[in-house]
């Protein structure tokens, strides 16, 4: 890949997980409804890097589509909910991550700010030859981890800061997400706050409780998630 795809943007954060389905799109809509709320003068750029299958972009259309002075936005879409190489071979069709590139490229001159929900975990395959995390490194996106509260979360999480100092990835902290009411009361046992910032180095800078669908969809319910965030910590906000 050549040179120009190399960025150094403070202002654009990348929000990626421990795995495929932990928590990535719901708390990068409750950092997205935090900034709706406080700082709703400003313009935002809310960004899934791509996506196969259905619903993440789905849900962000719904929840932000009517601030026209953002822009909500996925380059790139497959049908198969695979790994975005076998996607795109179903589908006889090559990831031109030029498009998405110049995607973020014009997000980030067009607003201040920009949130781009990345798919799967670090080592999740984009293409045939990268993953998550060699494109974060490559366009040095400052990134936030979102860790799950369950059983082997601590390990995961361990393992994908080990990935990201490898590929020297900009972690700036970890989000714990819990996707049970169970995980709520949890997470002292599965994801203790303080053992993770210690083997990693990281602060972790909330926890996103369990959320109903109905919740999932609330931006005021959103915002508030976010609001118990250590958000200076990232200083993004």
């Amino acid at each position: 890949m050549s040179h120009s795809f190399r960025a150094v943007d403070q202002k654009t954060l990348l929000v990626v997980g421990c795995d495929t389905g932990v928590g990535k799109t719901v708390t990068t809509s409750a950092l997205a409804a935090y900034w709706q709320k406080y700082r709703g003068h400003e313009s935002l750029g809310l960004m899934k890097l791509m996506q196969t299958g259905l619903g993440d972009d789905e849900l962000y259309q719904q929840l932000f589509s009517h601030l026209t002075h953002w822009d909500v936005v996925t380059p790139l879409k497959f049908t198969a909910p695979l790994a975005p190489p076998l996607a795109a071979d179903q589908e006889g069709k090559t990831i031109d991550l030029g498009v998405v590139w110049q995607t973020l490229q014009a997000m980030q001159k067009n607003h201040g700010h920009v949130l781009v929900e990345a798919l799967g975990s670090l080592g999740s395959p984009v293409t045939h030859e990268l993953t998550v995390a060699d494109i974060a490194a490559l366009w040095r996106l400052e990134t936030i981890l979102v860790v799950p509260v369950q059983l082997g979360a601590m390990g995961q999480a361990i393992a994908q800061v080990a990935l990201a100092r490898q590929t020297k990835v900009k972690l700036k902290g970890l989000v714990l997400s819990c996707a049970s009411p169970e995980a709520e009361v949890k997470v002292e046992d599965w994801a203790t706050p303080a053992m993770l910032a210690s083997f990693t180095h990281l602060p972790v800078l909330g926890v996103v409780p369990y959320l109903s669908d109905s919740e999932r969809e609330s931006l005021p319910h959103l915002a508030e998630v976010t609001a118990g965030f250590d958000l200076e910590k990232l200083a993004y906000f």
